[in-house]
C-alpha cells in the first residue's frame, strides 16, 4: 500500500512525532524502573505503578468520531482524510443511506485484516457491545485485502447491507416507534420495512494512520444512533473528539439539531461542526463573492443554532477534496478547504492527548523518585552510624568489642519491639481501607442501582425515573465523599503514628496526600447528564422495546463500575503506598544491624580488619551518594523527555491534570 497523503504538519506527521515522543518516553521510563530494580528500590506499588504507565504509553488510541444525519457525507469525508491514498473510495459513500450501523475503522496487531460484523438480533439478547467483542462466536468475520483495492471496496460494502423485517420485529429492534412515524423507514406493499443488518461493525485495517494509534467511528442517522445505547452512552462520550455534519444547502435541520441536543450538546468534549457539501452552494447566476457571502451567513447562522463558536464551523466538500487527492491537484484540494479542517483536528486533538500522557509520567517519575532517595537516605543514615561506631573502636580492647557486640544485640532487640506496633498500625490501616472501599464497591454500585429500579416500580422509565436517576446520582456521590473522609481520617492516623515510629526508631516514614477524587465526581455527573436523556419521555418508548431496559441497565452499571472501581484503585494505591514503607524500611534497619554486627564480629576476630571495614563502609556509602545523583538524573531526564513535547501546546491544564490523575 502507497504511504499516505501528507501535508504540511498533517495528521500523519503529528502522529509520527507523538509516537517517537511516546516511544522515547517509554524507554526512558523502563531505564528509571530497571535501574531501582537493580538496586532494590523499587517496591510492588511503585513497580505497578510503573508497568500501568509503560503500557498506557505504549497503547493508548485516539479516538474520531463522525456523527450526523444520514446523506450528509460522513464516509465520505472519512475517505478524504484518511483513505485517499487507496486511489479510490474505501468506505461505501453513495448517495441515500450507506453507513447503516456504527463502524470503528482501527488496527490492533496480532488480528488480521478483516472486517467483523455483529447482527441486529443480538440486540434481543439484551448484551451490550462490551459483553459481545470478547465474543467470536457473536460476529461475522470477512477477511480484507490490503494490496486489493476492488475486494477492499467489495467487502467494505457489506456495511451497507439491509435486511426486511415485519413492523414487530423493527419494534423490538428498537428501530420503529409509532408515535414519530416520520423517522420510521417505509413500509413494502407486504407490509416489511428494511432495517440494517449489522448492529455493529468493526475494521481492523493495517492503514498507516491507524497503526498509528488512531480509531474512527463512524456513525449512521438518528433512528440508528438513539436505538442504540452503546453507541450514544459509551462511544460517543469517550471520543476524544467529535465531527459533527451538516449539509451546507440545508444548514441545521430538524433532525440534525435532535442528534446535536440529545447526543452531543456537552460543551467539555471536542465539538468541530462542518458544513459539507459546499460545491453545491455553486451558483451559475450568482457572482463568487455573493455565493461565498451565503456561505459565511450560513456558518454563521448554524454557529448560533448550535451555540458553538463560528470558528468551530468548517465549510468543506469532501466529495472534491477526496477527487483532488486521488488525482493529485493541490489546487482543487484548497478550494475543498479539508485542510483547514485537518489542521484544526490535528491542532485540538494530539496536544491535549499528550498534555495527559505528560502530567502522568511526570507525576510517576517524581513520586517514584522521592520514594527511592527517602530509602537511600535511610541507608546513608545507617552508614553513618556505623562508620561512627567503627572508628570509635580504634584502640579499644577486645572486652570493649564484646561489649559493643552485646550492646548491638540489645539494640536490636529493643528495635523488634517495634514490630507489634507496625503490626496494629497495619491492623487499623486495614480496618479503616476495608471502609473506605465498601463505599466506592461493585456491592454498593449493584445496590444502588437496584434501589433505582425499585422506585420505578412496575413501569420503568416512566415520568419520575430522571428523579430517581437523579436521586442515585446523589447517594453515589454522597459514598464518595464518605469515601474521601474515612480516606482523611486513615491520613492522619498514619501521619501521627508514623511521626512516633520515626521519633522513637529512627525511620523515614513519609505520607503523600490521599487522592480527592474530584475527577470521580465529575465523571458521575457526566454519567448523570448522559443517562438522564435516556430515562426521559422522549425516550420511552425505546425502554418499552424487549431488552433494551436490561440492556440500559447492564450499561449503567458497567460504566459506573468502571468510574468507581478506578476511584477505588486510587485510595488503594495510595494506602498501600503508604504501607509498603513499614516493610521497606523494616528490612533495611535489619539488614542495617546485621552489616553492623558482621563488621564488629570481623574486627573482633581480627583487629587489623577495623581500617579495612572503615574502608569498605565508607565506600558503600559513597556508591550510594553516586546512585542517588544517578537516579536524580534518571528522574530528571525522564521528566524532560515528557516535557520535550513533540507537538505543540501539550502543557497540561488544570483539567487535564485532574483527568490523568
Amino acid at each position: 500500500m502507497p504511504p499516505p497523503h501528507t501535508l504540511p504538519g498533517g495528521l500523519a506527521d503529528r502522529l509520527d512525532s507523538l509516537n517517537s515522543w511516546r516511544a522515547s518516553l517509554s524507554t526512558h521510563v523502563t531505564t528509571l524502573g530497571r535501574l531501582l530494580q537493580d538496586h532494590e528500590l523499587l517496591g510492588d506499588t511503585d513497580r505497578a505503578v510503573l508497568l500501568a504507565l509503560r503500557e498506557r504509553l505504549a497503547s493508548e488510541k485516539l479516538v474520531l468520531a463522525f456523527v450526523a444525519e444520514f446523506s450528509r457525507g460522513k464516509s465520505e469525508l472519512i475517505n478524504a482524510i484518511f483513505f485517499a491514498d487507496v486511489g479510490r473510495r474505501v468506505l461505501p459513500a453513495s448517495p441515500g443511506r450507506t453507513t447503516m450501523c456504527p463502524v470503528e475503522v482501527r488496527y490492533e496487531e496480532g488480528l488480521p485484516p478483516r472486517l467483523s460484523l455483529l447482527p441486529i438480533e443480538t440486540r434481543l439478547r439484551g448484551l451490550t457491545l462490551a459483553d459481545l467483542r470478547p465474543r467470536d462466536e457473536a460476529w461475522q468475520h470477512v477477511t480484507l485485502e490490503a494490496g486489493n483495492r476492488d475486494g477492499l471496496v467489495k467487502a467494505l460494502g457489506a456495511v451497507t447491507r439491509t435486511q426486511r423485517v415485519s413492523v414487530e420485529q423493527a419494534t423490538a429492534l428498537g428501530l420503529w416507534r409509532e408515535d414519530e412515524p416520520e423517522d420510521n423507514p417505509p413500509q413494502s406493499a407486504d407490509g416489511s420495512v428494511e432495517v440494517p443488518a449489522w448492529r455493529h461493525a468493526v475494521i481492523n485495517y493495517p492503514h498507516p494512520l491507524l497503526q498509528r494509534g488512531l480509531v474512527v467511528i463512524d456513525t449512521p442517522g438518528l433512528n440508528a444512533v438513539g436505538a442504540e445505547p452503546e453507541l450514544t452512552l459509551g462511544l460517543l462520550p469517550s471520543a476524544h473528539a467529535v465531527v459533527f455534519l451538516l449539509a451546507a444547502d440545508a444548514g441545521v435541520t430538524r433532525s440534525d439539531l435532535a442528534i446535536w441536543r440529545e447526543h452531543l450538546g456537552q460543551a467539555s468534549q471536542e465539538r468541530f461542526v462542518v458544513l459539507n457539501k459546499i460545491d453545491m452552494l455553486a451558483d451559475p447566476l450568482a457572482t463568487p463573492d455573493q455565493v461565498q457571502q451565503q456561505l459565511q451567513q450560513q456558518c454563521q447562522v448554524t454557529a448560533q443554532t448550535l451555540g458553538v463558536d463560528v470558528g468551530r464551523v468548517y465549510p468543506v466538500s469532501a466529495r472534491e477534496a477526496l477527487a483532488a487527492r486521488v488525482v493529485g491537484d493541490a489546487d482543487a484540494l484548497q478550494r475543498s478547504r479539508l485542510p483547514t479542517l485537518e489542521h484544526a483536528l490535528t491542532d485540538a486533538l494530539l496536544p491535549r492527548r499528550q498534555a495527559l500522557l505528560l502530567q502522568a509520567t511526570v507525576s510517576v517519575a517524581e513520586q517514584i523518585g522521592r520514594a527511592a532517595t527517602r530509602r537511600l537516605a535511610d541507608r546513608r543514615r545507617q552508614h553513618g552510624e556505623q562508620l561512627l561506631e567503627l572508628r570509635g573502636l580504634r584502640g579499644k580492647s577486645g572486652a570493649k568489642l564484646r561489649m559493643l557486640v552485646e550492646r548491638l544485640d540489645d539494640e536490636s532487640a529493643e528495635f523488634e519491639q517495634c514490630v507489634q506496633r507496625l503490626g496494629a498500625l497495619r491492623a487499623v490501616q486495614a480496618r479503616i481501607q476495608k471502609a473506605v472501599l465498601a463505599e466506592l464497591s461493585n456491592e454498593r454500585l449493584r445496590t444502588e442501582v437496584a434501589a433505582m429500579l425499585a422506585a420505578l416500580g412496575p413501569w420503568p422509565f416512566k415520568s419520575g425515573s430522571r428523579s430517581a436517576l437523579e436521586t442515585m446520582a446523589g447517594r453515589l456521590r454522597k459514598a464518595v465523599a464518605v469515601a474521601v473522609a474515612q480516606a482523611g481520617e486513615m491520613r492522619l492516623m498514619l501521619e501521627a503514628s508514623f511521626r512516633q515510629l520515626n521519633t522513637d526508631f529512627g525511620f523515614s516514614f513519609a505520607l503523600s496526600t490521599p487522592p480527592d477524587l474530584k475527577s470521580t465526581l465529575e465523571e458521575l455527573d457526566s454519567v448523570e447528564q448522559h443517562y438522564s436523556r435516556q430515562v426521559g419521555a422522549a425516550h420511552a418508548w425505546r425502554m418499552a422495546t424487549p431488552g433494551y431496559a436490561d440492556q440500559f441497565r447492564r450499561m449503567l452499571l458497567a460504566r459506573l463500575r468502571v468510574v468507581f472501581e478506578g476511584a477505588a484503585s486510587e485510595l488503594e494505591l495510595w494506602s498501600r503506598a503508604a504501607v509498603a514503607q513499614l516493610d521497606q524500611q523494616l528490612r533495611e534497619r535489619r539488614r542495617g544491624y546485621a552489616r553492623r554486627k558482621d563488621a564488629l564480629l570481623r574486627v573482633q576476630s581480627a583487629t587489623g580488619d577495623l581500617e579495612t571495614r572503615i574502608a569498605e563502609v565508607q565506600a558503600q556509602d559513597e556508591v550510594l551518594e553516586v546512585l542517588e545523583r544517578h537516579i536524580v538524573q534518571q528522574v530528571n531526564a525522564t521528566v524532560q523527555a515528557a516535557r520535550h513535547a513533540a507537538v505543540q501546546g501539550a502543557e497540561p491544564s488544570p483539567q487535564d491534570a485532574r483527568e490523568t490523575v
